[in-house]
């Protein structure tokens, strides 16, 4: 299968070898994913390592071929970087394979205990995408006196009850990520109480889930491209235009972060974060709708990888909690003593 690059930055640039080795052997299928993750885990960097730039383009790459694809390697990819930012080797060796699972919300949140030295996670964790396919995992987890604590499980536990039957979703339909259900399983602590949210690479590995959404709106704008001969050239050239104008501006987002984050010049990781996400997010809502406005109601209701894809893509930014986060980043601004602009 021949791919094309999802370049964040311009073109000339040589693509590095998380990028170089997804163009040579792209996976196609969760199955091929599920094994290609510990392969690029083997030669991406870990943001801020000086090849923050390459680790996104890789997979901006891997969103343009599926966002299935994409959603089962960068947890992986993420957990790594976890790991090395702790300070932590990664366990049992590398062909394992590793998801973060780090939502909050029901009735019952997971719950840590101590017991002679030994900690045991129970409770209920929403969100676990793939909990029945992978070998391990980092999770969040509330501590006896306060605070949240980050911790790795194996998932062959015995005391670990993937719910098979909590994912009803059309987008992603093959990465299931309903609630895991934790009955004193073992666990080991990583890093110390609230780590997880205050350390920098929570940020980066939040502008590194935008570069996967990023991967879908190309492939949605390639479409467009490629369909041309179905618009009339007017409507064709208006969309064309909107199009990329949305496009250059989430990839300079990319771009601009993956250099200050490499030259340690970012004064506050959250704002950064914040913005990159806003602005791709803003950028793949926009695609969706001007592609759809062109090329009207054929590809989504005759063409499987189109209609897939848009989807995947609906759901994918949802991560993006629209309204939610673009408050949350206008009261970190008014805060501000400075003008932010």
């Amino acid at each position: 299968m021949t791919i094309a690059r999802v370049a964040i930055e311009p073109d000339d640039t040589p693509p590095g070898p998380a990028t170089r080795l997804v163009l040579d052997d792209p996976p196609t299928t969760l199955d091929a994913a599920l094994g290609f993750a510990p392969q690029l885990g083997a030669v991406a960097g870990t943001p801020g390592g000086g090849s923050t730039r390459d680790l996104w383009e890789a997979l901006a790459t891997l969103g343009s071929i599926d966002l299935g694809v994409v959603r089962a390697v960068e947890p992986h990819l993420d957990a790594l970087a976890i790991l090395r930012e702790a300070g932590v080797p990664a366990s049992g060796g590398a062909s394992v394979t590793w998801g973060v699972f780090a939502a909050e919300g029901g009735d019952e949140p997971v719950r840590a205990r101590e017991l002679d030295g030994r900690w045991q996670l129970s409770g209920t964790k929403p969100w676990c995408s793939l909990a029945a396919r992978l070998d391990s995992a980092l999770i969040t987890a509330h501590l006896p006196h306060g605070g949240r604590g980050l911790f790795t499980i194996e998932l062959t536990d015995p005391g670990v009850t993937v719910r098979r039957d909590a994912w009803p979703s059309r987008g992603l339909s093959e990465i299931p990520s309903g609630p895991v259900v934790l009955a004193a399983v073992a666990a080991v602590p990583v890093g110390g109480t609230d780590w997880y949210l205050s350390r920098p690479g929570f940020a980066w590995g939040g502008i590194g889930v935008a570069a996967c959404w990023y991967g879908g709106a190309v492939a949605l704008a390639r479409s467009l491209y490629e369909g041309a001969g179905t618009v009339p050239a007017p409507i064709l050239a208006m969309h064309l235009g909107r199009v990329d104008a949305h496009l250059q501006s989430a990839r300079r987002a990319l771009a601009e972060a993956a250099r200050l984050i490499d030259r340690a010049e970012v004064p506050d990781a959250a704002v950064m974060a914040k913005r990159v996400r806003a602005a791709v997010a803003t950028c793949c809502e926009s695609v969706i709708a001007l592609v759809g406005h062109a090329l009207g109601p054929a590809p989504l209701a005759l063409d499987a990888e189109h209609s897939k894809r848009v989807a995947d893509l609906q759901l994918y930014i949802r991560q993006h909690h629209a309204e939610k986060d673009e408050a949350s980043l206008g009261s970190t601004l008014a805060e501000m003593v400075v003008s932010p602009w």
